[in-house]
């Protein structure tokens, strides 16, 4: 399955999207191509053949620069950040987990971009920053999110200090999952992948919703809610039965994906 778009590749094989933003070489952000960022995002939604969607960029200098700076002005700033909020929106109700192939510079909008997907895999020695600072602006996407994912005293750091940190800082931090050499990122990125594309897309998805759903919940009503997630919807799927009964008969199991 294949779209065609103006400032985006988006595609999908053997149960993963691959959503890349195509304004090379520093693959930012105006208004025109987070829509069609939007528009690929629905497309995936809707797509129950997609067991996991990875977001990267064009290129090998950035994943993405940012927001352009000229959707900021007065004029524009509304629209802007309705479309780009609405990436946001859309990332936190995926079905599906969500990995950011981080290929280069991912700064302002683009490093919000990264923190909003579920995993982030990097090249050595990209870079990431919140440089909106320095403009006397704040990033909204990474003022809600950056807390949640790395130590608040250093998401305040970055978020107040506005400097750019490498790939590796994000990996100590646990913001990163992967740093992976520049040389050969796209096949380790195919082989980080690998595994997950082996596994039930119905087991996938239903971690996924466990997780974001019992997220900042009390701990009894997350349990009751991740309790309803298992019992009620997972067990009584095709696969759920088949990865029991395939342990149990000591053979390989054969996913229905439903």
């Amino acid at each position: 399955m294949a779209a065609a778009f103006q400032f985006i590749q988006y595609g999908v094989s053997e149960g993963l999207a691959t959503l890349a933003i195509n304004r090379p070489p520093f693959n930012v952000l105006d208004i025109p191509t987070m829509a069609e960022v939007n528009q690929a995002l629905d497309l995936c939604q809707q797509d129950d053949s997609v067991k996991l969607l990875v977001i990267t960029g064009v290129g090998e200098k950035a994943f993405s620069a940012g927001v352009e700076v000229a959707d900021h002005t007065p004029d524009k700033v509304d629209q802007m950040i309705e479309v780009f909020h609405g990436i946001f929106r859309r990332l936190q109700k995926m079905s599906m987990p969500t990995v950011a192939a981080v290929n280069g510079a991912a700064l302002g909008g683009g490093m919000e971009l990264a923190i909003g997907c579920d995993m982030i895999v990097a090249a050595a020695g990209a870079k990431f920053g919140q440089p909106e600072i320095k403009l006397a602006v704040f990033p909204p996407i990474a003022a809600v999110l950056l807390p949640r994912l790395a130590p608040p005293a250093r998401a305040m750091e970055i978020l107040l200090g506005g400097e750019n940190f490498t790939a590796e800082e994000g990996l100590s931090m646990g913001l990163v999952n992967r740093v992976f050499a520049r040389e050969s990122f796209a096949a380790d990125v195919q082989a980080f992948l690998a595994p997950f594309l082996k596994l039930s897309r119905v087991a996938l998805l239903s971690t996924r919703r466990a997780m974001r759903e019992a997220q900042g919940k009390p701990f009894a009503d997350a349990l009751a809610t991740v309790e309803h997630i298992y019992l009620q919807e997972l067990m009584q799927t095709d696969d759920a039965k088949e990865g029991l009964a395939a342990f149990l008969e000591k053979r390989k199991p054969v996913w229905r994906n439903s």
